[in-house]
């Protein structure tokens, strides 16, 4: 079983900011994100990693995916500046 690092959307960073309060409900955000929390079967990306004793923990394949699916579709194709 493959190993992800922990995340939670209702933990607060070093400014006073919820994430899960930030995705307005019934915004593209708030819909991509409850699409690929319940709908998709992400189980196909967990055969890929070997961390199950040793490594560091992966990210979660879900949080990625939903990073390049937002990116895309604002037009961001590059993590680079133009």
């Amino acid at each position: 079983m493959a190993r992800y690092i922990d995340y939670n959307y209702d933990q607060m960073k070093m400014i006073p900011v919820a994430f899960s309060q930030q995705i307005v409900p019934g915004s593209f955000e708030h819909s991509l994100s409850w699409l690929i929390d319940h709908e998709l079967d992400l189980s196909l990306f967990g055969f890929h990693y070997k961390n199950d004793l040793n490594g560091r923990p992966a990210y979660d394949p879900a949080l990625l995916l939903k990073i390049v699916i937002f990116a895309y579709s604002r037009g961001i194709t590059s993590s680079r500046r133009r």
